[in-house]
């Protein structure tokens, strides 16, 4: 095989060739057996101390990929919300780390199948592993006997940020080189890229990553997810296993030192694993929508069922007390970091299903009800900026606008979080606690900050993780609703 770009020769693994399956299970185990060949073939080469001496050829494997052929425009059910093709056609998806994604390869594929009754193909696809992802995907035989004596790029295929298409998220009308329409929302190689700068920015692994996540922007709750895990790794019905912590630090008994020594990352990762990814993941993504789409950017492509933003905010209504919950209904996006990919003139609706989970966890954890419930928590309007010191300006720059938009509260990542996930395709949602109130001179003083942390922060944590349990506990036919679809929509949830 010839490199069209050079002429050089290019030694690539066997290609078995495309086999069409109809049972979910057999098709993920070819993807394994495909991808795993194409990555041991990367790493061997590179390990190979003979691969020095290498003039004039390269080495070159393929991402595995699923088929499906679409022939008619067959009614599926209208309830459905993903897992069908709207139309007659060819589609496509490559596929990286099929042992991480493997139950959700499963159940898309058993989808698609059971929705139109057609097989799918699996077989190479078209695009290179970039030697860094296929070394990434097996740390132990990154070794390189002798050093490197080559240029990687003169030998190997690298991270062509091209491949990325967020075009597909960014729902543009996109269609691959071969004129295929995409089966999935992020090809392998943007996979590949989020699943690095995960174990970049969290220091945890992307198999660690639990379903249901919760972003936070202060240390406070940290320490108190650390609480709520000791509890309940002591309690054996609690269904939770074990906490993972940064450094990919293992722990199973609640009376071990959780954070140890480890020196902290930029976005601290700490996940309380359930079977089946049904725990919950906390991620510390610190102050600033940059940060809020950093985090979540990365974290969409593991596609977790849901994420919750639960941090603290500038109450901006006058009957408002310090400790008071928020429940954002709307956000006000005046951050701009997100206007590129997601255009200010789009919505970001509220998601009944989410509100409803996080309602009833404020009633359960706080024992008001009904109307009362309105004494501590309203539902409105949450303005993000990313301006940390926006009340400087606040009645020159923002106060009309907050007025005009009847704003209840305002933080730095919530909206980021919100729009995102109507981005990506993942249920979202924020509960957010008032710590001050500086249009109405309610500054928080030292003394004041610590009793206001120490009394709300335990609580708030806990209304958070029981609106995550509560969702993990419906249906995910419920949770995953037609309202984040668009027009022209992958399969692939």
């Amino acid at each position: 095989m010839l490199n069209a770009a050079d002429n050089h020769p290019v030694s690539c693994p066997p290609d078995p060739g495309h086999e069409f399956f109809k049972e979910p299970a057999d098709a993920v185990a070819r993807l394994k057996s495909l991808y795993n060949s194409a990555a041991d073939f990367l790493r061997e080469r590179y390990a190979d101390p003979t691969t020095s001496n290498v003039r004039n050829r390269r080495f070159r494997a393929f991402y595995p990929e699923v088929r499906f052929e679409a022939t008619s425009y067959e009614n599926v059910d209208s309830r459905l919300a993903y897992g069908h093709v709207n139309e007659p056609g060819e589609y496509a998806a490559t596929i990286t780390r099929p042992d991480i994604f493997d139950h959700y390869l499963e159940k898309q594929i058993e989808l698609l199948v059971g929705n139109h009754g057609n097989p799918v193909r699996v077989g190479y696809s078209s695009t290179p592993i970039p030697l860094h992802f296929a070394l990434r995907s097996d740390p132990s035989r990154t070794f390189r006997p002798g050093g490197l004596m080559f240029s990687l790029r003169d030998v190997f295929d690298v991270p062509d940020l091209a491949n990325t298409h967020d075009e597909i998220v960014n729902c543009q009308k996109f269609r691959q080189p071969d004129g295929t329409k995409p089966l999935a929302l992020f090809s392998a190689q943007r996979v590949d890229y989020s699943l690095a700068r995960l174990k970049h920015y969290t220091a945890t692994s992307a198999e660690h990553f639990q379903s249901f996540i919760l972003f936070t922007n202060y240390q406070y709750y940290v320490d108190e997810f650390e609480a709520y895990a000791r509890k309940s790794l002591a309690d054996p019905n609690s269904g939770y296993e074990a906490l993972i912590t940064p450094g990919d630090r293992v722990v199973t008994d609640p009376s071990e030192g959780f954070l140890g020594d480890y020196m902290l990352p930029q976005m601290p990762a700490y996940h309380l694993k359930r079977p089946n990814r049904s725990g919950i993941s906390l991620i510390n993504i610190g102050i600033g929508p940059s940060n809020a789409k950093t985090a979540t950017d990365h974290i969409a492509v593991l596609r977790p069922h849901a994420w919750l933003m639960v941090g603290h905010c500038a109450g901006l209504q006058p009957k408002q007390k310090l400790g008071d919950y928020v429940l954002a209904h709307a956000y006000l996006r005046i951050d701009s970091v997100l206007d590129d990919d997601l255009p200010i003139w789009v919505p970001v609706p509220a998601l009944a299903e989410v509100q409803k989970a996080l309602e009833m966890s404020v009633a359960e954890i706080t024992e008001y009800e009904g109307y009362d419930l309105k004494g501590i928590m309203r539902t409105g309007t949450v303005a993000s900026t990313a301006d940390r010191n926006w009340e400087l300006c606040a009645h020159s720059r923002y106060w009309d606008r907050l007025s005009q938009a009847r704003a209840i509260a305002l933080d730095m990542e919530s909206a980021t979080v919100a729009a995102n996930g109507y981005r990506f395709r993942v249920p979202y949602g924020t509960l957010l606690c008032v710590s001050d109130k500086p249009l109405h001179g309610e500054l928080k003083l030292p003394g004041m900050a610590n009793d206001f942390y120490r009394k709300q922060i335990s609580k708030h944590l806990r209304i958070g993780i029981r609106a995550l349990e509560s969702l993990c506990n419906m249906p995910m036919d419920y949770l995953h609703s037609r309202k984040l679809r668009s027009f022209d929509e992958p399969a692939f949830r």
